[in-house]
């Protein structure tokens, strides 16, 4: 179970509903973002970059925040086509792993929103260090729920998605040998692509994901919803399981 630094009981009460997997309220977190954002933190313009002031506050926020049930790192980077599986790792940039709230607002405050991102690029919020690879150990036997929303959307349902992300809101929605483990936001021309990555390919029928997700964006509307395992990718590089067959087949010679 996770352990958590003593705050404020009124404060403790809204983040943390307790349990074997905590689960931190969407409004503590919301409000905890209004405290910090003018709190000395820059904000970015058109890349993610983390100044030396803001690595600063970081550590220490990571010393004294509160923690979060499973670190999260935020990744980033930009779409080329044709790229092998080393190509594409190679050219992913890790922004930052973040443990606590304080320090997940940190980042988020100091970050571009997708909106101001380049078109053709990505960012991917990853539990733990895991990196936004299908063939990634921590991945390979996941898969995603990929979808599409327009424009003027994006900001709100990034920002909505990360917070129920970090706030293990999710939980209800999957299968206990399955979880949410990324979330990820690729600006494209036309459209924004929406993918949300579970652990466990299998579990998929019975998890009520994108029912949630419609849930804490009541208001919009996406499009080309669908989901897809890593491994059935034609570019997966990874070993895909081998194909089991009826027993005694082919039959034996007497």
């Amino acid at each position: 179970m996770t352990s958590f630094v003593v705050v404020p009981r009124s404060s403790l009460e809204m983040a943390v509903e307790q349990g074997a997997s905590p689960v931190i309220s969407s409004v503590f977190l919301a409000d905890l973002s209004h405290e910090m954002e003018n709190d000395g933190v820059e904000t970015g313009r058109n890349s993610p970059h983390l100044s030396m002031q803001s690595l600063n506050e970081l550590e220490s926020s990571e010393k004294s925040g509160i923690p979060l049930n499973s670190a999260w790192t935020l990744w980033h980077d930009k779409y080329v086509r044709g790229a092998t599986a080393a190509e594409y790792a190679a050219n992913l940039r890790k922004v930052y792993t973040a443990h606590t709230i304080q320090s997940f607002w940190s980042v988020f405050n100091n970050i571009p929103l997708p909106s101001q991102l380049d078109v053709r690029t990505s960012y991917h919020f990853m539990r733990g260090e895991r990196k936004p690879l299908w063939e990634d150990k921590q991945n390979v036997n996941g898969g995603y729920w990929k979808m599409r929303c327009v424009k003027h959307n994006t900001d709100n349902v990034w920002k909505e998605l990360l917070l129920a992300a970090i706030g293990e809101q999710f939980n209800d929605n999957v299968r206990e040998d399955d979880e949410v483990c990324g979330i990820s936001i690729s600006v494209r021309e036309r459209d924004d692509i929406i993918q949300i990555w579970n652990a466990n390919a299998k579990a998929v029928e019975d998890a009520t994901v994108l029912n949630k997700v419609r849930d804490l964006v009541k208001d919009v509307e996406f499009f080309d919803d669908f989901y897809k395992s890593h491994q059935a990718h034609d570019a997966f590089e990874g070993v895909r399981p081998r194909p089991t067959k009826p027993p005694g087949f082919p039959f034996a010679k007497d």
